[in-house]
């Protein structure tokens, strides 16, 4: 078993190695690009701290005054002194999938500025460009394949490094040769220590990137989201629709405390955007949070997002006619698989803890990239000699092999770009071994 899994982990490694590379580069420049928004973007996103805030109403019209063209769709209040409140706007001149954020200051209802912000993280043009290159580099649908493949792949040959440095050092006297790298002078052998050292700590954070990095793939994603909605683990919204509730009962039944929807009052009444907050914080809907305006039959909705552990992601829906709370979606009462998958999704975005969270994956993207080149190093060292011959798969048993097959399906099938570049390589591999035993014959009859 053990030639198998390493001639798997040495080709896999030196052929999708390249699309790690990559991703580990773009994702470290990622990680690193939170604190550089707060340095570039200083101007826009902090004002000087004055006696009182103003309404929110107020800085909204500013930003309205400041851009007529546009439409305001959200505001996001300024979290905490100094910082300024972020007005979100659509309009002709704003490109599909992103807003126009305002930046007003709350003390003075002064605009500092407007920027394009992308996602419910507020990322700005500079971590909306790196995050995007680490997506799908800059080609749309199609560079998203790079960025699967490379997730696809990273779970195997992490778990296949692991199996190899594991049973190579089980026989160690101590625990310092498997968790260490060796020292001495430069070779293969000092190499190899700090390819399996680096990358047996590094494990767990590589596991929870491949994971984490297929839900938002393409093809796998599906996939995984189809499971995801058959055990109950969608995550639930808010119903801010207006008029009567929906025969069958409450959408969020045992979420919150709900009242009958009232219609708005003729001539479209609306309490304004200040009530909407008071309402959503008499029903514990508070701190950093999120407004979106009302549109066509439905109402305000008020959202914590506080993603940073502990995490506060309540939300309230509010009557723009009335003030009244229409609806309330506690985070606690969210499926357990919806929570995971949100504490995953922000722990690889770098926001459920802070910094912390931003200096643990650019640790883990430089031991990603420095795996890689070790790997290639050694594959450098070892030329023009071969870890294993090929059809190595042939020589394992039958028992072992069938199931080992069936399993292999079975994850090829879920996620679909490693399968076919499984099946490349399988395809390659037995063509290699078939002219190497055709080699031999006539070598032996001449």
């Amino acid at each position: 078993m053990r030639p198998l899994v390493l001639r798997l982990h040495f080709h896999a490694g030196l052929l999708i190695a390249p699309f790690l590379l990559v991703a580990a580069a773009s994702g470290l420049l990622y990680a690193l690009s939170f604190q550089a928004e707060k340095v570039v973007y200083r101007n826009e996103l902090e004002a000087p701290v004055g006696e009182r805030v103003l309404p929110l109403a107020e800085q909204v019209d500013a930003a309205r005054r400041a851009h007529p063209d546009a439409t305001v769709t959200a505001v996001w209040p300024a979290p905490e002194e100094g910082a300024t409140t972020r007005v979100l706007m659509t309009g002709p001149q704003v490109e599909e999938g992103t807003s126009l954020a305002v930046f007003v200051d709350p003390y003075t209802a002064r605009v500092r500025g407007a920027l394009p912000g992308y996602g419910s993280s507020g990322a700005l043009p500079l971590r909306t460009w790196l995050g995007e290159f680490h997506r799908d580099l800059h080609l749309g649908e199609p560079g998203r394949l790079y960025s699967e493949l490379a997730a696809g792949w990273l779970w195997v040959v992490t778990l296949g490094g692991l199996l190899l440095w594991i049973g190579r050092r089980r026989t160690a006297r101590r625990a310092k040769a498997l968790l260490l790298p060796e020292g001495g002078p430069r070779s293969r052998r000092r190499t190899l220590s700090w390819h399996g050292s680096v990358g047996l700590w590094a494990s767990a954070g590589l596991l929870g990137l491949s994971a984490t990095g297929l839900t938002w793939s393409t093809y796998a994603g599906e996939n995984i989201a189809s499971v995801r909605e058959r055990l109950g683990g969608a995550t639930p919204t808010v119903s801010a629709a207006l008029g009567a509730t929906p025969a069958g009962g409450d959408a969020h039944e045992g979420h919150g405390a709900h009242h009958d929807p009232a219609a708005p009052a003729a001539g479209g009444t609306d309490v304004g955007v200040d009530r909407a907050v008071e309402a959503a914080r008499a029903v514990g809907v508070d701190g950093r949070i999120a407004v979106t305006l009302p549109t066509d039959g439905k109402g305000y909705v008020v959202k914590e997002t506080d993603t940073q552990f502990p995490v506060h992601l309540d939300q309230a829906a509010v009557d723009p006619a009335t003030g009244e709370v229409l609806d309330t979606l506690r985070f606690a009462d969210h499926p357990l698989l919806a929570k995971l998958t949100r504490f995953g999704i922000d722990a690889h975005t770098g926001v459920l803890f802070g910094l912390a969270n931003q200096l643990a994956l650019a640790a883990l993207a430089l031991a990603l990239v420095l795996l890689v080149l070790w790997g290639y190093r050694m594959w450098w060292l070892r030329r023009p000699g071969r870890p294993v011959a090929p059809g190595t798969w042939r020589r394992v048993p039958v028992p072992l092999l069938l199931p080992l097959a069936a399993g292999t399906a079975l994850v090829g099938w879920f996620l679909p770009l490693l399968g076919l570049s499984l099946l490349a390589f399988l395809a390659v591999d037995a063509t290699r071994s078939a002219v190497s035993r055709r080699r031999r014959r006539i070598a032996g009859t001449a």
